[in-house]
């Protein structure tokens, strides 16, 4: 089933693991991303140049993509007062048009030769705050009700700024990337309800069986 919802790729970033110092250590992190010309591969578990320093909790194929809606960048450049633009959050795909706080676990987009999958919410790590300069901001961004959505890959292809985003798969639940976000940070009562989402990554469905702690975050 699907609502005939378009949206459109605006920019498609990614970046390089960079090392960086946090006060007390330097860590490697691929989160500073940047906008790339052109038709850029979809492949495996990554974007061609893109990559991740600690595949064990970032990226795989449940993260293979992220996605951050320009509307939810320029909130945030009005709460901050300063201009973020395209790959400010880390995202891979920018995108305009489709309310992703919205999106259902199993939504389907087909974008460019490419058909991806939403998987998950994001829960953001230090790495985050590194990026944005404030290592305050994590929790910030945690409660704005503002997550965007990580996809798999369901057809390998490419993609490129200004393609079209079609959704042409929704599943019939309820389960979105804010349900997500909520059951993990503020009402735990609400985690059974995730389970209804068949695209629900494992590991969610292992820590709400085991009353476990939280997949590690990106």
């Amino acid at each position: 089933m699907t609502d005939g919802l378009l949206g459109e790729l605006l920019a498609v970033s990614v970046g390089a693991v960079r090392t960086v110092g946090t006060g007390s250590r330097t860590i490697g992190t691929g989160i500073w991303k940047a906008p790339v010309q052109g038709r850029v591969a979809v492949r495996g578990v990554n974007l061609e140049g893109d990559d991740q320093a600690d595949r064990s909790v970032h990226g795989g194929p449940d993260k293979a993509v992220y996605a951050y809606a320009i509307e939810n960048t320029r909130w945030w450049e009005h709460q901050l007062g300063r201009e973020l633009g395209a790959g400010a959050f880390g995202e891979n795909l920018t995108t305009r048009g489709l309310n992703l706080s919205t999106a259902r676990i199993g939504d389907r987009w087909r974008v460019g030769s490419t058909l991806l999958e939403v998987r998950q919410t994001r829960i953001p790590c230090f790495k985050l705050g590194l990026r944005m300069g404030d290592p305050r901001f994590v929790k910030t961004f945690a409660h704005a009700g503002r997550p965007g959505a990580y996809l798999g890959i369901l057809e390998e292809g490419d993609v490129g700024a200004g393609d079209v985003i079609e959704v042409v798969f929704r599943p019939d639940h309820e389960v979105t990337t804010t349900l997500m976000t909520n059951a993990l940070l503020h009402d735990h009562a609400l985690r059974p309800q995730l389970l209804a989402a068949p695209a629900l990554p494992q590991s969610w469905r292992d820590w709400i069986a085991e009353h476990a702690n939280p997949p590690l975050s990106a």
